[in-house]
């Protein structure tokens, strides 16, 4: 892993946040904390999966494919609370130079082993991010974890640049809530109608929204929402991710991919698919 020198490292975090020191592993830190509602260990359950999940591995397709249609007005986009780096990566693959902003500090650890070349381990409260300076954002299954996201969405207005774009990922519609939600620590499930309505009501206009995931859609419902409604839901584990994101037999696993790059080729041109287990927007300041 080749590493850009300290002195540009720096150069480039100051030019958009203040108070940040680095630390001896080359991890930028805020000199404050807050509490985030997500389990704690989370990011190194995620870490273990990651690599081998067609779950994650299509959210970074279609992530990509949004950003490339609806390109930032500047670089780099901060990742806002990006886990272990896999988003980033995929982004910076896909051309887009990335900050990882990320509060806890193995995932921010484990992003800075993967390869990430900037990584703040900070909340976007503590980060210190000078305000109308980002180009662009990221929150990639954050918002639901934020108790007030309308306010969480204000703070992030404020420290975008005027002309500055927002993409997000959120899980889709409430009457697909389980134990899952409860577990990863979520307030909330979105639909386009709600995240519009919050996004306008935090100074952004939406420029792309729908879902994806439509696929996984009967078996969330019948394999995650039924069973946490019956009480017959056990909590999630390690080893029940494992199986979920592993796509099954290999004709699944085809079939699964068939339908999965179906949705990226929408996002890419633009459509949009009217239902799935996650929800996909770019918004920009207004």
């Amino acid at each position: 892993m080749v590493r850009l020198p300290p002195s540009e490292d720096a150069s480039l975090i100051h030019q958009f946040t203040t108070g940040l020191q680095l630390a001896e592993d080359g991890v930028w830190e805020a000199t404050s904390s807050s509490k985030v509602s997500y389990p704690d260990d989370g990011n190194v359950a995620c870490a273990e999966i990651e690599d081998s999940s067609f779950w994650f591995r299509h959210r970074n397709q279609v992530i990509a494919a949004a950003v490339k249609r609806y390109p930032p007005p500047g670089l780099p986009v901060f990742d806002l609370g990006g886990g272990n780096g896999y988003v980033s990566l995929g982004l910076t693959a896909a051309g887009f130079d990335t900050v990882l902003v990320e509060p806890g500090r193995s995932g921010a650890q484990t992003g800075l082993r993967r390869g990430v070349q900037h990584v703040i381990s900070a909340t976007v409260e503590t980060a210190g991010f000078r305000p109308g300076s980002l180009p662009a954002a990221g929150l990639f299954d954050v918002l639901e974890h934020v108790e007030d996201h309308l306010g969480f969405l204000r703070t992030i207005r404020t420290a975008l640049r005027s002309d500055g774009r927002l993409y997000l990922t959120v899980p889709a519609f409430q009457w697909l809530w389980s134990n899952e939600d409860e577990h990863a620590g979520h307030f909330r499930r979105y639909t386009v109608s709600t995240l519009r309505s919050v996004l306008a009501a935090a100074g952004f206009g939406v420029e792309y929204i729908g879902y994806f995931f439509l696929a996984l859609t009967p078996a969330v419902f019948a394999l995650r929402t039924i069973p946490t409604a019956l009480g017959i839901r056990r909590p999630p584990s390690t080893d029940s991710w494992r199986r979920e994101h592993g796509a099954g037999s290999p004709r699944m696993k085809r079939l699964t991919s068939m339908l999965l790059d179906y949705e990226t080729d929408r996002v890419r041109r633009g459509f949009r698919l009217p239902i799935g287990t996650s929800c996909l927007c770019v918004a920009r300041a207004q």
